[in-house]
């Protein structure tokens, strides 16, 4: 009789390769091409995070008139081809500002552990939302939740320092699929 251990690594390990060959599962290569969701790209953190991100150093002492290094060459060509398309993507919400107890702003993280409760998330780990005018939400968090709105791709700044590669201009928020 095969033992557990055997059985799992015997039925596990080709569904492992059929699903890194088929870009499901990305590990520092091009992620496999996103399903589409009404129009909306369906972006996982498991795209999203696929690449390794190292944000360049920030430097007190540089010229404040320069263009400062965004690391944008670590981003591979097909996350940057998101940019600028409407997308869908699941996470849990981190609120960064609210207005009248709506949340306006907030991080959306992959993992509820990550930021404030365990270790600092890779920079491409969370996506900034900003819901458009109007649009706010009530703040829910513990619990995974989907955004829709447009994708940029890219560094973005704040005082200096760079806060996120993924901004998504928030629309409206939908069930978790």
């Amino acid at each position: 009789m095969e033992s557990p251990v055997h059985l799992l690594r015997r039925v596990l390990r080709p569904a492992l390769l059929a699903g890194l060959l088929a870009g499901s599962l990305a590990f520092g290569g091009e992620p496999g091409a996103p399903e589409l969701d009404n129009g909306y790209l369906r972006l996982g953190f498991d795209k999203l995070a696929s690449y390794k991100f190292i944000p360049p150093a920030f430097d007190p002492a540089a010229d404040p008139k320069a263009v400062p290094p965004t690391g944008d060459e670590q981003i591979p060509a097909t996350v940057k081809a998101w940019g600028g398309r409407k997308a869908v993507v699941t996470g849990f919400m981190l609120p960064v500002k609210m207005d009248g107890g709506l949340v306006t702003e907030f991080l959306l993280v992959k993992d509820p552990m990550l930021c404030c409760y365990g270790v600092m998330p890779n920079m491409n780990e969370w996506v900034v939302v900003r819901m458009n005018p109007g649009a706010g939400v009530k703040p829910l968090m513990d619990v995974p939740i989907s955004f829709y709105g447009e994708l940029k791709v890219g560094a973005m700044y704040e005082n200096g320092y760079m806060t996120g590669v993924y901004l998504l201009a928030g629309e409206k928020m939908g069930e978790v699929k």
